[in-house]
Parts: structure tokens; C-alpha cells; sequence
């Protein structure tokens, strides 16, 4: 954990140094060259109260720009191709973005200087930030190629399968980066590991405490990709840990399309959804989350004061209802409604409510209707518990029931619930177990194909649904 941070902090200094640098030779540049040609006569070059301005914010804004692209993350999994790749994205983005913010109402001789003024920015910072990064990851993949860097890494399995891996991996000449410290039983076969002196760690059931107690940041599974049942089990047991997973492939696996390279010194290796979104694309729905909620809450307050009223006055109780439901990595949180059942609706303990459930108030089934009650989630949208798009949350009660038809419910929590979701616009409030059972499968595909345009789309249709008060 210190390396890592250690690591970062460097990352961090060479792009903040990086985009000082460029903005201080761009600030030069224009004073030396662009101002001269303006007002035909030579320019002091001063520093002034703009440049130390300048000097402050513009590094910091490429670091915030840095932080939202994922530019820091997986640090010591980086690679060359991918950092001129990155750098040149970032670079093009933030440059246009500090034009058309600081440059674009600065007096120029002429039009094409814009041109020049705007490349000069873009080559002097991609130059100044791209080299000190080229040289710490190039850095980094020597430590890794020579082994000074490892990942640790379980075997799921010790067939033979397991065993071709194990040893193609440790052969290389330069390491993938895998430090293999055991491996888990799937069958009563799976001996042939500890033939070459790996230890048999337990079996595939142990996976969660083993990877807790050595520290796992990576897992291989070595079981027939035909063997459904195996691979949906130990998959079921990953979720949630935060391990990187990879199949050992079959040749139908290869021919038809699965394995990816990507490493020319790499075994060939399917990696199961490294990341759902890219990291921008979080920051971005994070960003979208936070300033919607945050609207949403200044816009609805005389609809919030009116529904309290319609609430207080429907029935006796508080205007609004708080329940605990799990949300993202399994935490716990108070979810917040209007009030729509009468209360003390669950003295017999947790109940689904249906169609007819007569413990829903007459105000309450409109607001079910139209989801109006579920408007003051924008408050846990904006806190973090929630977001606008994602599963709908369910108490522990209820996830226990559905896993143990389900055990794929896991992986609802890679994410942050929302206050609608596919299976909320596909399938609406679910009145019993095998309803949400049937549900789970669109929150699932949502999860899978996660991005803002489906956000987008589930957000349209959950409009929809409120203008016409057809929500079931």
C-alpha cells in the first residue's frame, strides 16, 4: 500500500511540475512572440499577478482532470502505449478546454495566431507531462518484467490445466507480473499443483477469507470453460472482492472472439469485466448525480411542502419513511420516501407490497403510481448512498431470500443503487421473491452494458412513466 502511494505521489508531483513548467514557457511564449507582433514593438516579459494565478490553478486543474480520467489508478499496471495514449487524450481535452475559458478573448494580430497560441499550449504541455510519465512507467514495467513487482495470485483449480499455466507463466522471461502463492481445490482431483511445490490453500468455497488473509489481487480460474456450474459458483464467490479475474480460454473461447491480447509477452487470458465503465465515465455520472440532485432539491421544495402536507393530512405518521437498505460493496444505508403505507405497516415483519396491498394509503398509491415517492432520494443521490440510475436497493432481509435462489445478486452491489433503474422502468415494484428473482436478470444486463447513453435512456423512460402514472 505505501509503494503504491509512494508511486502515485510521483505521478502526482511530474504532472503538477509538468504543467507548471508548460505554463510558464507558454506564458514567455506569448510575451517573447504573440504580444510583439500585437502591438508591433517589443513586450517586457513580467510576472504578473495573472501569471501567478495561472501558476496555481492551471496545475491543480490538470490534476482534477487527471483524477476524473483515471489517470491514477492501477498504478503499477500501466503500460507505455497506453500512457502516450492517455496523455495525448487528456492533453487535446484540457488544452481546448483552457482556450476557449482563458485564451479565446485575448487580442491577437491575427486569426491564425489562435492557432498558434493553441498549439503552442498543447505541445509544450504534452511534451512536459508525457516524458516524465513515459519514464515512471517505463520504470515501473522493468520492475514487473524483472519480477521486483508482483501481484499476488491464486489458482482456482490444479488440473492439468492449471499446472500448463502455472508453468508457462513462471518460465517467461519477463514476468506478466503474477506472484502465484497458492492454489484452491475445485474437485478432489485437484492435486497436481502442489506436484511443483504451490500449496494447496484450501478449497474454492475458502476463496473470500483467502484472499483477505493473503492479500489476493489477482485470481486465475482453471476449470473447463464448458463447466457452467464451477465457473458461476466461483464467480458468485469473487464478487465484491475487488480481484482481478481471469479464465484460463479453450480454443473455442479464441476463435470466437473472447481472448483479447493485451501484451505481447501475456498468456493468452480472458479477463472477466476489468471495469464496468471507463473511470471518466464514472466521474462524469458522479458529477451528473450530485448537480441533478442538487437541483432537483432547490427546484421540488414548495412540491416537497405540498406533498408533505397531502401525506400528513392522508393518514396519521411521519410525512417521511426511512428504512435501511444495502447499497454499494454491501454497506448499509437509511434509504428516505414519502410515507405511503399507513404505519406500523410491518408489525408482522418484512412484507412486499402488491397491487392491492391495502396498507398503502389512497394518497400513497398515486405517488406509487407517478414514483413521486420516491423524490426525496435525491437527498441520498446527492449524499452518495444512491445515484440517479442503478439497481433498486433491498433490505438484508430480503437480498438473503433471493440468494439463496440467486447467489449472481452479488453483483447488484458492484454499484451504487439508484432511485430508478431497467428493472424498475421493465418490470416495476416486485410484490413477492421470484418477482425480484425475474427483475434481477434486467439489473444484471444494465450492470453489464453499463454507460450514460443507457443512463440517459432509463432516465427518459422513467419520465415517461411519471407523465403517465402507469408505474406498476
Amino acid at each position: 500500500m505505501t509503494g503504491r502511494r509512494t508511486q502515485v505521489a510521483k505521478y502526482v508531483a511530474a504532472d503538477l511540475l509538468g504543467s507548471a513548467a508548460a505554463w510558464t514557457l507558454f506564458y514567455m511564449y506569448r510575451k517573447a512572440y504573440l504580444e510583439p507582433i500585437k502591438f508591433g514593438q517589443a513586450v517586457p516579459i513580467e510576472l504578473d499577478a495573472n501569471f501567478y494565478k495561472g501558476l496555481v490553478l492551471i496545475p491543480l486543474f490538470w490534476f482534477g482532470l487527471y483524477t476524473i480520467i483515471g489517470g491514477y489508478r492501477d498504478i503499477f499496471r500501466r503500460f507505455r502505449i497506453k500512457e502516450l495514449g492517455q496523455t495525448l487524450l487528456i492533453s487535446l481535452i484540457g488544452v481546448v478546454l483552457i482556450f476557449f475559458v482563458l485564451l479565446l478573448d485575448d487580442q491577437v494580430a491575427g486569426y491564425r495566431y489562435y492557432y498558434r497560441s493553441f498549439m503552442a499550449l498543447f505541445g509544450l504541455h504534452f511534451a512536459l507531462t508525457f516524458i516524465p510519465r513515459f519514464l515512471l512507467t517505463s520504470s515501473t514495467v522493468r520492475r514487473v518484467h524483472d519480477r521486483r513487482i508482483g501481484f499476488n495470485t491464486v489458482l482456482v483449480g490444479g488440473n492439468e490445466r492449471a499446472l500448463a499455466i502455472f508453468q508457462e507463466i513462471e518460465a517467461m522471461p519477463k514476468s506478466p507480473g503474477n506472484r502465484f502463492v497458492g492454489f484452491l481445490q475445485v474437485n478432489g482431483g485437484d492435486q497436481l499443483l502442489t506436484s511443483v511445490g504451490l500449496p494447496r490453500l484450501g478449497k474454492w468455497h475458502e476463496l473470500r477469507p483467502i484472499i483477505e488473509q493473503q492479500g489476493i489481487e489477482e485470481v486465475i480460474i482453471a476449470v473447463d470453460s464448458g463447466e457452467h456450474e464451477h465457473m458461476s459458483r466461483i464467480m458468485n464467490e469473487l464478487e465484491g472482492t475487488g480481484v482481478r479475474i481471469k479464465v484460463i480460454p479453450d480454443m473455442y473461447d479464441i476463435l470466437s472472439g473472447s481472448v483479447k491480447m493485451t501484451s505481447i509477452f501475456g498468456t493468452p487470458l480472458i479477463e472477466v469485466n476489468p471495469e464496468i465503465m471507463p473511470a471518466w465515465q464514472f466521474s462524469l455520472k458522479r458529477i451528473v448525480d450530485i448537480s441533478a440532485s442538487f437541483i432537483a432539491l432547490l427546484i421540488l421544495l414548495p412540491v416537497f411542502a405540498v406533498f408533505a402536507l397531502l401525506v400528513k393530512f392522508s393518514s396519521h405518521g411521519p410525512v417521511f419513511f426511512r428504512q435501511e437498505r444495502i447499497g454499494k460493496f454491501g454497506r448499509p444505508f437509511t434509504i428516505v420516501k414519502f410515507r405511503s403505507m399507513y404505519c406500523d405497516a410491518e408489525r408482522n415483519g418484512p412484507q412486499l407490497s402488491s397491487t392491492s396491498d391495502p396498507r398503502i394509503t389512497p394518497f400513497g398509491r398515486w405517488m406509487r403510481k407517478t414514483r413521486m415517492d420516491e423524490l426525496p432520494q435525491f437527498w441520498n443521490v446527492l449524499v452518495g448512498d444512491m445515484s440517479l440510475v442503478g439497481p433498486r436497493p433491498e433490505r438484508q432481509h430480503f437480498i438473503d431470500e433471493i440468494t439463496k435462489v440467486a447467489p449472481h445478486y452479488r453483483h447488484l452491489h458492484k454499484v451504487r443503487p439508484g432511485i430508478t433503474s431497467w428493472g424498475q422502468v421493465k418490470f416495476g415494484y416486485a410484490e413477492n421473491v421470484d418477482q425480484m428473482v425475474r427483475r434481477l436478470k434486467y439489473d444484471i444486463l444494465y450492470i453489464e452494458n453499463m454507460s450514460m447513453a443507457v443512463d440517459l435512456k432509463i432516465l427518459a423512460y422513467t419520465v415517461l412513466i411519471i407523465l403517465k402514472g402507469d408505474g406498476k
